[in-house]
């Protein structure tokens, strides 16, 4: 079938549109221009309406219109709103509380942060404001965030991060007509005023020793001086690649990503016996006593049964002693690392939507347009920091002292 193609508009139209205007206003505020974006969005706002009284709830009607006025970049212009019976109307092409008339780039770019396929935006443009949208042009316009992508990955970063966390999420890459796995690696960062701020992406197929000193080298370059404390998830290679580019750093393996690893070998029907048998080793007053839970687990029922586990955990234990050396307040936020595992949730949810990418870059698009808009959300502190802040700077003395200046 072939390609339709996007309807162009006619030039008597355009004669039209301009009889009896001076064309050099057209452009201004209030000019042709912001009539032609004021008509169209409400011709597209309408049509959204009918799209939603013809899918949504039987009995909802139309009722009359409201007044929003919105930024343009001209200036701004007011628009009637349609309105329904029920409030249940949430226009897409201008939100609720939104105030800024977005560019069709923008939507576009919205909707493919959102996990949206190329094809899937361009049939749902189709369907709601009757615009034949290529694929190839939302390629284009999504393209376009390559550029901000490279901008951000190469921006300086602070340079003392009390806290950093490292992770990994598996993503699916048409590679040569093969669809491989390969591994997103993620560094979030925590200031010492203990907001958040994601320092890079990494997209790599085989994780290892030189990759990781080729990400700390990085790190290195954009303005990082000193790690007080790094938090991985038993990444091969890491401790020593950060080591050799932050000698003075604590490594500390995060407890919930070797929990995580350690149930990987029970049954179903065996977890939450087991997970509560550990509690024993992480919960442990210091390191000796950890290491007496430890074995007193290796001896026991779940210990027997699933060796593996106590294998996994004495194989990490240089880097899991750290983690008794921290009060309270300190092991809340390294062990339960919600930060990184909100964040992961959010990237998880766009992956599973897209289920694989046809590029690298389509990855990257779409994870660094997820994490803008996480990071966009992050206005406050953790619960925990405030008492953590106080831990920090007798743990870590001067260094930290730095790191608030």
């Amino acid at each position: 079938m072939a390609r339709r193609k996007a309807p162009r508009i006619p030039d008597a139209l355009l004669d039209q549109l301009l009889a009896g205007a001076d064309p050099k206003t057209a452009f201004d505020a209030n000019g042709l221009l912001d009539e032609l974006k004021k008509a169209l969005a409400e011709r597209a706002l309408n049509a959204e309406m009918d799209h939603h009284i013809a899918t949504g709830e039987d009995g909802n009607t139309r009722n009359g219109y409201g007044r929003k006025t919105v930024t343009t970049d001209t200036g701004k212009i007011e628009l009637a709103i349609p309105r329904d019976r029920q409030a249940s109307f949430d226009p897409q092409l201008i939100a609720k509380y939104q105030r800024r008339f977005p560019g069709f780039d923008e939507k576009i770019v919205s909707m493919y942060a959102r996990g949206m396929s190329v094809r899937e935006i361009s049939g749902h443009v189709r369907e709601l404001y009757g615009i034949d949208a290529s694929a190839d042009l939302i390629s284009t316009v999504t393209d376009a965030v390559l550029e901000e992508v490279a901008a951000w990955q190469a921006r300086p970063l602070e340079p003392i991060y009390p806290l950093v966390f490292f992770d990994a999420l598996r993503v699916k890459i048409r590679d040569e007509g093969v669809v491989r796995n390969k591994a997103v690696h993620i560094a979030l960062g925590v200031r010492a005023d203990g907001t958040k701020e994601v320092l890079g992406l990494w997209l790599e197929q085989n994780e290892g020793a030189k990759f990781w000193l080729r990400v700390t080298n990085e790190l290195r370059n954009r303005g990082v001086e000193d790690v007080l404390l790094a938090v991985v998830d038993g990444l091969r290679g890491f401790p020593e690649a950060i080591l050799a580019v932050f000698p003075d750093a604590m490594i500390q393996t995060c407890i919930v990503h070797l929990l995580r690893h350690s149930l990987e070998f029970v049954s179903y029907k065996d977890r939450k016996p087991v997970a509560a048998a550990l509690k024993g080793v992480y919960r442990a007053l210091e390191a000796d006593a950890g290491a007496a839970a430890l074995t007193a687990f290796a001896e026991g029922e779940w210990g027997r049964k699933y060796p593996a586990i106590v294998q996994s955990w004495r194989r990490a234990w240089s880097e899991v002693i750290p983690f008794y050396g921290f009060p309270d307040d300190v092991r809340r936020i390294i062990y339960t690392t919600n930060a990184i595992e909100a964040l992961n949730a959010k990237l998880r949810r766009a992956v599973r939507a897209r289920g694989h990418f046809p590029t690298d870059e389509a990855a990257l698009k779409l994870l660094f347009l997820v994490l803008n808009r996480a990071e966009k959300e992050w206005t406050m502190p953790t619960r925990e920091w405030a008492m953590a802040k106080a831990q920090f700077a007798v743990l870590f003395g001067e260094r930290f002292a730095k790191a608030m200046a």
